[in-house]
């Protein structure tokens, strides 16, 4: 593992724990040699975490549509900045980047990203881990939602265990190091109650 895509919030959010989580996130990934690949904003938790990774030394590829560069919200400090035609050329420039992926606190963005990158794993276009960095619980109530889909027979058990979680940076990008991906057939007869 090279890089790792995150995903988050334009915004930093009401908990300083976002934005503390966001810092540490960057300094861990320059203490594992691992760059960052993200939407190439200068502002909110995006800001936050390229800034972080820059500062510790580190490499940061952004990936922002032009739309959002013209209005002045690209990161100019990036490594490697990459300005593309649409938000559909930027999800999937990121994920040709990255060997990995964390959502972080973020908005509607951040989970059609997210759920883009689990579907793609879900149907073996990549195998790369996925994870949320679910800082002060944030993402709890979305677990207990695809733990929900899980029970109802709506998503395999194998497939909701494809989305790895931690509260803390070190300890998931650990996850994301050890991942061994699940070789499963999608399509298989559903099973029988």
């Amino acid at each position: 593992m090279k890089s790792v895509a995150v995903y988050c919030g334009s915004s930093s959010g009401a908990n300083p724990l976002y934005i503390e989580q966001a810092q540490a996130l960057g300094a861990a990934l320059v203490a594992r040699d691992l760059t960052l690949v993200y939407g190439g904003g200068r502002v909110g938790l995006m800001g936050t975490i390229a800034d972080a990774v820059l500062a510790h030394g580190g490499n940061v590829i952004g990936v922002i549509p032009d739309f959002l560069a013209n209005k002045e919200l690209a990161h100019l400090g990036c490594t490697e900045l990459h300005v593309v035609g649409s938000m559909h050329e930027r999800k999937l420039l990121m994920a040709d980047r990255a060997d990995a992926f964390i959502a972080m606190p973020g908005g509607y963005g951040t989970l059609e990203e997210l759920f883009e990158v689990l579907t793609w794993g879900q149907l073996g276009l990549h195998q790369k881990p996925v994870a949320l960095l679910n800082v002060a619980g944030y993402y709890d109530h979305l677990l207990l939602a695809l733990d929900r889909m899980r029970d109802d027979l709506l998503l395999r058990p194998e497939n909701r265990a494809q989305l790895l979680q931690s509260p803390d940076p070190e300890e998931l990008l650990e996850q994301l190091a050890t991942y061994k991906p699940v070789q499963l057939e999608k399509w298989l007869t559903p099973p029988t109650t």
